[in-house]
């Protein structure tokens, strides 16, 4: 008793510091891992991260007293349920959420446990001796005998995604050598900086964060320039069509301004703004009739051969 006392005392130790050293947390789902791949993937993440493993309600007790202060950790007790892990790390969260997804083994079928995903049964010589036929007819497999072996005769689906592996489904896989499984940790929560969230959100790129950005920003802005409510993003906005308005008010009356002095002189004369245009216009025009000769002359003497000596 004395001896598991003390383990106790060194877990929550362990833990507290790093609690106190990382400010990042996944919380990691460890169904059908074996203690090999566990061992994989702490080497897989030995420079950027910890493993710890621990019973659910020694993290719970253990977290709920250092509460006093690390109050921040109490939104990590409700997901502190089911076969899960903790991964401490401070490097890039979109890596260390790679590396721990990445990280899988195959893994034979078992009677009784749960399909993740569909599996089919490839058509095709299976290489078996006709007598045990009786497997594949009891899954209704569609088969033949040719050259004296079983074969498939069309692609079949034997288990449906969340269903339960039967006897007679395990049997029939490792008998054809297929591990139609993989099994690795899953990513159920990530905690970071207080905040608990999806490993969906990971996947969101800066692209998108800075789309989703712009388009609040605009909505805030339109919403406050209806209700004429200033805010930060309409001010420019409302700037802008109150000079508008005092420049339209300007032109329709006698008051001039600086910035209206211009725009006055353009609608009193306009002939000689586009006397400048016309100016400035005929330099440039003329420039391109010059260059349009050399060009048709240089294309002349390659056709006459003379470029042959360049």
């Amino acid at each position: 008793m004395g001896g598991t006392r003390e383990k106790k005392a060194e877990y929550f130790i362990k833990l507290r510091q790093l609690l106190e050293d990382y400010k990042s947390i996944f919380v990691v789902g460890v169904d059908n891992v074996s203690s090999q791949q566990m061992h994989e993937i702490r080497k897989a993440l030995r420079q950027d991260a910890v493993v710890l493993m621990g019973k659910n309600t020694m993290v719970r007790r253990a977290i709920r007293g250092f509460l006093s202060d690390l109050p921040e950790y109490e939104k990590l007790l409700p997901y502190i349920r089911g076969n899960v892990g903790f991964i401490f790390t401070n490097a890039d969260l979109k890596t260390i959420r790679d590396v721990i997804i990445d990280n899988k083994v195959a893994a034979p079928a078992r009677a009784g446990a749960v399909a993740p995903a569909d599996v089919w049964v490839p058509a095709g010589n299976t290489g078996m001796e006709p007598g045990k036929t009786s497997f594949f007819q009891a899954l209704g497999v569609p088969t033949k005998i040719a050259r004296g072996t079983i074969e498939i005769t069309a692609d079949f689906q034997v288990l449906t995604a969340d269903s339960k592996v039967g006897q007679s489904e395990a049997s029939l896989l490792n008998m054809l050598n297929i591990s139609p499984f993989t099994y690795g940790l899953s990513v159920l929560h990530v905690y970071d900086d207080g905040q608990i969230f999806p490993p969906s959100v990971l996947d969101i790129t800066d692209d998108e964060l800075l789309k989703h950005f712009v388009s609040a920003i605009t909505t805030i802005a339109t919403i406050s320039l209806a209700a004429g409510y200033p805010t930060l993003p309409s001010v420019g906005h409302s700037v802008i069509n109150h000079y508008k308005n005092v420049l339209a008010l300007s032109i329709a009356t006698d008051y001039t301004f600086e910035g209206s002095e211009e725009i006055k002189d353009r609608i009193a004369n306009p002939e000689a703004y586009a006397a400048a245009v016309v100016e400035t216009a005929a330099p440039a025009a003329a420039a391109a009739k010059e260059e349009a000769p050399a060009e048709e002359e240089e294309e002349s003497d390659d056709d006459m051969g003379f470029d042959m000596f360049g």
